[in-house]
């Protein structure tokens, strides 16, 4: 198991609105065991274009048929890829848990310079 530690992650692509939008920053514990319900940072397997990059994903359960991995679904049925393309992930697939949608409103907000004379 991989040293656990936050970090940050930053949500590309529309695979999970409605609950997550392009730009939306996340807080997560990499190395944190995933938890059923709750959304993941995961590395799906290759595709056919190439490595896929890192994804966040609702972690649903285990593989039904197998009981072993863990399958990941989108939260937008019409965008992205999921365990119902690629199967069950192990468990050196899972990077990290998502702990929260980190807030940026700062982020937003125009700079302001100094007015001259001042």
């Amino acid at each position: 198991m991989p040293r656990k530690h936050l970090g940050f992650a930053v949500v590309r692509g529309r695979s999970m609105e409605p609950t997550l939008h392009e730009g939306d920053w996340l807080l997560v514990a990499f190395g944190a065991r995933p938890r059923i319900g709750r959304l993941a940072v995961v590395r799906l397997p290759d595709g056919d274009s190439g490595p896929r990059p890192l994804s966040v994903k609702r972690v649903t359960g285990r593989d039904p048929k197998t009981r072993e991995g863990w399958w990941v679904e989108r939260d937008n049925p019409r965008e992205g890829v999921d365990s119902w393309h690629v199967g069950a992930l192990g468990d050196d697939d899972i990077e990290g848990l998502v702990l929260k949608r980190v807030p940026t409103p700062l982020l937003r907000l125009p700079r302001f310079t100094r007015p001259s004379g001042s």
